[in-house]
């Protein structure tokens, strides 16, 4: 997911995590009749971005004077010019992406934390799968193949390489191939590719048709990797600062609140996404930080130098927006 020039997006992730506690009863709204500030969102219909539909559901976000409208895009292509538009107040996108639009003076901030790595290795949200007969059995062994990733020169190249590089095996040496994720169980099935770093719900369809799992990238990379977040424009961060707070703290929230009640994130997914519940009861959610890690976004930056997708020069400072 990027866009275009400015090499921005959002990746088509999906979840880890969660457990299984029962949903509470969603939050009363403290807004009462107050007139509530509409915010238009864009997010990707992925298990990343659930907790910004479960806060306006069960009303985190009226409590904060927020009224949220969220509009679903395929990636940043449609999300990125809207918000720089002011069409929409904030968007949804992985960090690599912001790394590179900020190395590229494109005028985006990142307001609040989206998806992050589990932190386990045996059990995060995106995995690299291959076929149950492959002769890929460690990291190392990635060396060499032909690796499915959905957008080249961005976070799963850079995750990928990091993963294989840390196992002793030379990352130079594999051949990434662009593909949707929606098409890699399959790509990997029929010999197209070797391997594929997939995301869920893919990647537990892969494993329920026999694949395995050879690396979990994200949390190899960085146990606490912020993956993605929600951006806001320069201009619009300037001019509404109360508001741009209130949408953090809200998320903050939100994010908490899905943390929480993972069985409540499972069932909102049937509100925007074509999950089938039953896959959604059987994939692994995403963690849901309510601060993003800020060593796991230096770390990304570093990684993308190293391997040439992101200039020198970056000031980190000017990624993340002004908040109190």
């Amino acid at each position: 997911m990027v866009l275009g020039s400015m090499v921005i997006g959002a990746l088509v992730l999906a979840g880890c995590g969660g457990g299984d506690d029962d949903a509470a009863e969603p939050a009363a709204s403290g807004a009462g009749s107050a007139e509530l500030t509409t915010v238009r969102v864009g997010a990707i219909p992925i298990v990343d971005v659930a907790p910004l539909y479960l806060g306006q559901e069960v009303g985190i976000f009226a409590d904060h004077g927020l009224e949220v409208e969220p509009f679903l895009a395929q990636g940043g292509a449609a999300i990125v010019p809207a918000v720089l538009s002011g069409e929409a107040e904030f968007g949804f996108s992985n960090i690599t992406s912001l790394l590179q639009a900020e190395s590229r003076d494109v005028p985006l901030a990142l307001v609040a934390p989206g998806s992050a790595a589990s932190g386990d290795p045996a059990a995060d949200f995106a995995a690299v799968i291959v076929p149950a007969d492959s002769p890929v059995q460690e990291p190392a062994d990635l060396a060499g193949t032909r690796v499915a990733i959905n957008s080249i020169n961005n976070i799963s190249d850079t995750v990928v390489r990091e993963t294989v590089r840390q196992d002793g095996g030379d990352p130079s040496s594999i051949q990434f191939v662009e593909l949707a994720f929606p098409n890699m169980v399959a790509a990997v099935a029929d010999g197209s590719v070797d391997a594929a770093f997939a995301v869920e719900p893919f990647a537990t369809v892969g494993v329920s048709q026999g694949m395995r799992v050879v690396a979990a990238p994200y949390t190899l990379t960085d146990e606490a990797l912020t993956v993605a977040g929600y951006f806001t424009s320069d201009q619009y961060a300037a001019e509404e600062p109360e508001t741009v707070q209130a949408f953090a703290d809200a998320m903050a929230e939100a994010q908490q609140y899905a943390t929480e009640h993972p069985d409540a994130v499972r069932e909102v997914l049937g509100s925007y996404t074509n999950i089938e519940p039953a896959i959604a009861q059987e994939l692994t959610l995403p963690s849901y930080q309510t601060e993003v890690d800020r060593g796991s976004v230096e770390r990304l930056l570093e990684l993308g130098v190293e391997d040439g997708i992101i200039p020198e020069g970056v000031d980190l400072d000017n990624v993340f927006a002004d908040l109190q």
